[in-house]
């Protein structure tokens, strides 16, 4: 396939996964790295190109929901700084090791949270406002298993985050600031473990996402949160469906 048909169908590949992503905070990740995967792309190839993308798709798409009011700092600062240590050994990780353990833990956390998220429409509860315990934790986990898995920081971080009963609006904003900086650096240890990517694949996924992303936050703020939490939950059904498949198969 020539470099100019590539570029085109990534991107539209980087508009549709980006503007799913930024209305969801989900799934940019794991559309684009699932596609170079199937395209024969090594792993820590495939990884490293959807990082290298995501430091700018993140950045238009974080600054779009920061604009919007969308994002909580002391959330953003919460997630960001273990999220960045968190990459930075994933990456490390996918550099020497094969990804395929990441499915084991990623298919049967995804299906377990899509149901609970699923179950949470059907139940009025009051949004909390605070930072629960343990979300520093969680920032350095999904780190470590976005960067060694090509995807999962915001399936982890957002999931886990509104399960707690936290606004889904602030929680995706928030989430998307914070991934553009874990994905620079995860992006900077596979440049230094692996090297460069392939150009026009990696600029197709920026061109499409970032002409996206001001069109993810407009729908996220105007979304009603049962119906952010239910169109989350269902995205994440299909995540851990389509994992399993993979591992069963």
């Amino acid at each position: 396939m020539a470099p100019l048909s590539e570029f085109l169908i990534f991107t539209g590949i980087g508009a549709l996964a980006q503007l799913v992503d930024g209305a969801l905070g989900m799934a940019y990740g794991v559309t684009s790295a699932g596609m170079l995967l199937g395209m024969g792309m090594p792993p820590a190839l495939a990884s490293a190109s959807v990082h290298y993308a995501e430091t700018f798709t993140c950045g238009a798409s974080g600054l779009s929901h920061w604009w919007a009011g969308n994002v909580q700092k002391r959330l953003f600062w919460v997630l960001v700084i273990p999220g960045v240590i968190g990459a930075i050994l994933g990456a490390t990780l996918l550099a020497h090791l094969p990804p395929t353990w990441i499915r084991y833990f990623l298919t049967p956390y995804l299906l377990f949270m899509g149901l609970f998220l699923l179950f949470r429409t059907t139940r009025r509860k009051e949004r909390r406002k605070d930072i629960p315990r343990g979300t520093g934790v969680l920032g350095f986990v999904a780190g470590v298993l976005d960067a060694a898995g090509g995807g999962g920081w915001s399936a982890l971080t957002v999931t886990t985050m509104v399960a707690r009963g936290q606004e889904p609006r602030m929680v995706i904003g928030s989430v998307h600031l914070a991934k553009c900086v874990v994905s620079l650096a995860a992006s900077i240890a596979f440049l230094l473990s692996i090297g460069e990517s392939k150009l026009h694949v990696v600029l197709g996924l920026i061109l499409g996402g970032v002409i996206a992303a001001p069109f993810g936050a407009w729908l996220v703020r105007r979304l009603p949160p049962r119906v952010s939490t239910l169109l989350a939950g269902l995205t994440v059904m299909a995540l851990g469906v389509y994992n399993a498949y993979h591992l069963l198969r």
